[in-house]
């Protein structure tokens, strides 16, 4: 099947490629760059020029495979809200090229769409399209392409990782070296879930090919990991003191990224793990926190 891939040269991307080309799949990757579409090529794949900011761009993309795996995505957090529009945007043009097929297509949101309010982790059964994270629009741009016969599915990450990048958390570490700190709220007992960026790929890849219309998918390996044990690793990585912030302090000393530090996100990835015969196997976030080696 030839596969457009968005993000083919992202810190995703880059590992979803390879295992789909494993799969016997032709990958039909997206950039904006000379240097991506080198990349691209080098790896296996196929360049296919497009931006996030030209939403037919990525269109015409879509037009040319068999199915579409969507991981493009604006990593500009100070400006969340208007990238999530932007991403919602870019799913309903490839939509308007896919409806009338059975061609799929895999979008990628966050698990705490899968949060039902109640305390207990996010699953996949919960599509709380009233959460107040703005990522919610990329599950409701899905979601109203489902109900116009698109097949359509959804990818849930938690914070993936690896020695060199963390998600969020890299951006936390430039935020510690900033402040010559690293801070969390209160007693730091809020939970963040994780997954290593290669179980992540494998799971994209199986998903894609064992996936039904309107099923979603939890990419999680650690349910739930305490974010004064993420600031310890990485106080430990950085040489930095580690310091509990009241919610004054937090938002002086992280800004944007205060908000995303006070939540509490477990997630389950048991109905994945039944549904696809998944399990990860690769470090957990601390370890990859406290290589220091690898640390920028």
């Amino acid at each position: 099947m030839r596969i457009f891939l968005t993000g083919a040269t992202g810190f995703l991307g880059t590992r979803i490629l390879p295992e789909l080309l494993a799969r016997g799949h032709e990958v039909l990757g997206m950039t904006r760059s000379d240097a991506g579409a080198a990349a691209i090529a080098a790896a296996g794949g196929v360049p296919f020029r497009a931006t996030l900011e030209d939403p037919g761009t990525v269109a015409r993309g879509a037009a040319e495979c068999d199915a579409v795996i969507h991981t493009a995505f604006d990593h500009d957090f100070s400006n969340f809200a208007a990238n999530c529009e932007k991403d919602a945007r870019v799913i309903a043009a490839m939509g308007e090229v896919l409806r009338g097929s059975d061609r799929p297509l895999m979008v990628t949101s966050g698990t705490g769409m899968g949060d039902a309010g109640d305390g207990r982790p996010a699953t996949e059964a919960v599509c709380n399209t009233a959460h107040p994270n703005p990522r919610v629009a990329t599950e409701i741009a899905a979601g109203k392409l489902l109900e116009q016969g698109v097949n359509a599915k959804v990818m849930r990450l938690p914070q993936v990782h690896d020695v060199n990048r963390q998600g969020l958390i890299s951006y936390f570490a430039d935020i510690a070296r900033q402040a010559g700190a690293v801070g969390y709220i209160g007693e730091g007992t809020n939970r963040w879930p994780a997954a290593h960026v290669s179980d992540v790929a494998r799971l994209y890849a199986m998903a894609f090919d064992q996936g039904a219309p309107g099923t979603r998918y939890h990419a999680v390996a650690e349910e739930g990991v305490p974010m004064r044990a993420v600031a310890g690793a990485l106080a430990e990585r950085l040489g930095l003191p580690l310091v509990s912030l009241a919610a004054a302090e937090a938002d002086a000393q992280m800004g944007w990224f205060a908000g995303f530090a006070r939540l509490d996100m477990p997630a389950s990835s048991a109905w994945t793990r039944d549904r696809l015969g998944w399990e990860p196997t690769g470090p957990d976030l601390l370890a990859d926190l406290r290589a220091r080696d690898a640390a920028a």
